[in-house]
């Protein structure tokens, strides 16, 4: 009788064994429904983020400035309209006298030589265009960046999820198995509860992912912009990534927008200085207007019309010869804001370097990370698969089974989310760079240029003939615009 039962126990034990293994290695069914891809979602963020659509018009207003500067090379005409008309009563006249008169002025003032202001304030401005468009370019390799995490975020808590559920499998049919064995006397009541106990910790853990998952879901809408569906694999990032950290480094000095834009700004507050400098030097404009005028009274034996035409020109020379100090004070101020626009790009420079380095090493330190990680994995699992076949023949006990399938599952755990740390070290080092572009990681998106908005309003209505030869003469004798330290 005990030779059957241990027989009957043996045979159920083996049947256990061959589910527990056929869940562990058991490929999930393949989807029908075509999978949203990560150049999907970045196409998707790139036409809808808001963040990045409010860079866009910050960029669009700064593009008004060159418009706004290009003014004082071109004429400004205004026109001025007047109708009067009085009613008095002279003493001892005994009657009204009746006064109305109206003039019609048009008058067109045009600039012919500012001292440089106008030449250093369309400098200045197409600097703040060039800064603009380069933190643009910060902040969309920044939303970049959080769709990737974004998209492998889902994708990582995706598959913790698919590993809890298939803990809690394992676990639920090693519960059965030792509720059978200890039916047949094979294990004492301890090893059924810690089967329970296993199988209770598992469920706790597979509703932490579940919750996770959502959390990353809602992540994930608010950066691309919709739920997501059916995630595909997202492709290497390795043939984008420099060879060396040398080589990245190097290429953070021209590419990485912080370091472009401050570089950028140093050359604004190199213009402005030009700009109080100018208030120095004299000034010229021309002005010419036409009027008209009509006036006409009534009473007390006297009744006239008068009609007249006015042509007035002039050319106006004006030379500043005492201002307070005010002019001295604000080249002052300009020079200070200059230096530390200068200051700011040698430390938009360090900071670079800095991103670079740390980049690359979380880079590296994740790349180790993963090596480790996959090995683990092949080893806990061959060890799980060990312990279940020595448990069979009474070398093992229940725990030592429960101990091998929690370090199995924990090692898939940990190279899940190795993988996700890797992809996203490899994005954040392009990021440094300044090289995580749209065009590749999406090369089906047009990628937003700010050139178009740019050269839409700059060659809108307001352009004269003579606005070239202006130019020419306003730079003559005027102060120069190029940064005092000499960058580019």
């Amino acid at each position: 009788m005990l030779m059957s039962n241990r027989r009957r126990a043996g045979l159920l034990a083996a049947a256990c064994s061959a589910g527990l293994m056929a869940g562990v290695f058991s490929a999930a069914p393949l989807s029908t429904v075509r999978a949203e891809t990560l150049a999907d979602a970045i196409a998707l963020a790139y036409q809808t983020n808001p963040t990045l659509q409010q860079q866009r018009a910050s960029a669009r207003i700064t593009d008004e400035g060159v418009v706004q500067a290009k003014t004082g090379f071109r004429p400004t005409i205004g026109g001025e309209l007047d109708v009067t008309g009085s009613n008095t009563n002279p003493p001892g006249s005994g009657a009204d006298v009746k006064l109305s008169g109206s003039s019609a002025t048009v008058s067109i003032s045009q600039p012919l030589y500012t001292g440089g202001r106008a030449s250093a304030n369309l400098s200045a401005a197409e600097a703040d265009v060039l800064a603009s468009r380069e933190t643009l370019r910060s902040v969309e390799q920044s939303v970049l960046v959080n769709v990737v995490q974004a998209y492998v975020d889902v994708r990582r808590d995706q598959e913790r999820l698919r590993i809890a559920k298939e803990n809690v499998a394992v676990l639920q049919r090693q519960l059965d198995e030792s509720n059978a064995r200890f039916d047949v006397g094979e294990i004492t009541r301890t090893d059924v509860a810690q089967s329970q106990a296993r199988l209770a910790a598992a469920k706790a853990g597979l509703s932490a992912a579940q919750a996770q998952l959502e959390v990353s879901r809602a992540g994930y809408a608010a950066t691309v912009g919709q739920t997501p569906s059916e995630l595909a694999p997202e492709p290497t990032l390795a043939g984008l990534l420099p060879g060396s950290v040398d080589q990245a480094f190097e290429a953070a000095q021209t590419t990485n927008p912080g370091v472009t834009s401050a570089k950028y700004n140093e050359q604004a507050a190199a213009a402005r200085v030009a700009v109080a400098k100018a208030g120095y030097r004299p000034t010229v404009s021309a002005r010419a207007g036409l009027g008209y005028s009509a006036s006409r009274a009534s009473g007390v034996g006297s009744q006239f019309d008068d009609y007249s035409r006015n042509v007035s020109g002039a050319i106006t020379a004006s030379v500043p010869i005492f201002t307070g100090g005010l002019t001295t004070s604000l080249v002052r101020t300009a020079n200070e804001r200059e230096n530390a626009a200068r200051s700011a790009t040698e430390g938009a420079k360090r900071t670079a370097i800095q991103q670079v380095s740390n980049a690359w090493s979380n880079l590296l330190a994740s790349r180790a990370q993963l090596v480790s990680n996959e090995e683990q994995v092949r080893a806990t699992r061959i060890a799980f698969e060990g312990v279940r076949q020595e448990q069979q023949v009474g070398l093992r006990t229940t725990l030592d089974v429960l101990n091998a399938q929690l370090e199995l599952s924990n090692a898939e755990l940990a190279l899940v989310g190795a993988r996700r740390d890797e992809y996203v070290a490899s994005a954040v080092v392009l990021q440094a760079m300044g090289q995580l572009d749209v065009s590749k990681l999406s090369s089906t998106t047009a990628a937003y240029d700010p050139k178009t908005s740019y050269n839409r309003v700059t060659h809108s209505v307001g352009w004269v003939p003579w606005e070239p030869v202006v130019q020419t003469i306003d730079k003559v004798g005027a102060p120069s615009t190029k940064p005092q330290g000499g960058s580019k």
